[in-house]
């Protein structure tokens, strides 16, 4: 599949079965309008479809990952029900995103504010600049936190710890987010993209169909009991006794080299 088409707000890059999307605004440090939210519904359609893309990076442009939604492009106040059709918009690709049968890895480079902390709580990992700045700022603004920031927060750091830092809007440095859980590494700001490359094409070499069950049952899990995980779990692994990524694995385990999974 291409992704030769340029788009206005956002740079595509794809390389040893990895694609990148890079959030190219960095003049208004990547906050996300109208038309970005477009053009990431078409690409991120364009991945989920495309079988040769086992991982992806997302981050941005410039010195910030995303400063959050872009209010100068707001209707202030808003008609009633016209955000709420807004955020069901959003919430489209938004679930393309979470929903993707691929390990997601945000790279995140610099500040993530508001929507941009969600894009990033999204993800399926966090590799976090030194310099960057986490913040679940929408009370600052006179909203509710949203980009699904109200699931992933709390899962992420504990109940009291999201309720602080929602109801405060205040900045967690690295150090400190990676502390609370809710960045997986630190790295030093020029190390960022390459670390998740790296992460990248160790996930790329994968077993796909296994990595995609585990992507699905682990998000399920958040939200179902024990007996029907262990249910989805045995289907699962049924579906992986058949195929050849699995007769792979074990002539490589038995035979004590690395696997070359298709």
């Amino acid at each position: 599949m291409t992704y030769s088409k340029e788009y206005r707000n956002l740079l595509v890059e794809t390389s040893d079965r990895v694609a990148k999307i890079i959030l190219n605004r960095p003049a208004s440090r990547n906050a996300v309008n109208m038309e970005m939210r477009v053009e990431l519904k078409e690409v991120l359609g364009l991945i989920s479809e495309d079988p040769e893309i086992r991982a992806l990076i997302l981050t941005g442009a410039g010195k910030a990952f995303c400063a959050g939604g872009d209010i100068r492009t707001m209707k202030v106040p808003m008609p009633d029900l016209a955000g709420r059709k807004r955020l069901k918009d959003f919430h489209v690709w938004l679930k393309t995103l979470i929903n993707l049968e691929i390990p997601v890895i945000a790279a995140v480079n610099g500040v993530a504010a508001g929507v941009g902390c969600s894009l990033a709580m999204a993800c399926d990992l966090i590799i976090a600049s030194e310099k960057s700045k986490f913040s679940v700022s929408f009370a600052k603004i006179g909203l509710v936190p949203d980009g699904g920031s109200i699931f992933f927060l709390p899962r992420l750091v504990g109940l009291t710890r999201a309720k602080e830092l929602m109801f405060t809007g205040r900045a967690v440095e690295a150090s400190e987010a990676l502390a609370m859980g809710l960045v997986n590494e630190v790295v030093p700001p020029g190390q960022v993209i390459s670390r998740a490359e790296e992460l990248a094409r160790e996930f790329a070499r994968g077993a796909r169909n296994a990595i995609a069950l585990t992507k699905r049952l682990l998000n399920l899990s958040m939200s179902s009991d024990l007996e029907s995980i262990l249910e989805f779990e045995a289907l699962g692994q049924d579906i992986c006794f058949g195929t050849e990524d699995f007769e792979e694995g074990s002539k490589a385990f038995l035979g004590k080299r690395k696997p070359t999974f298709k």
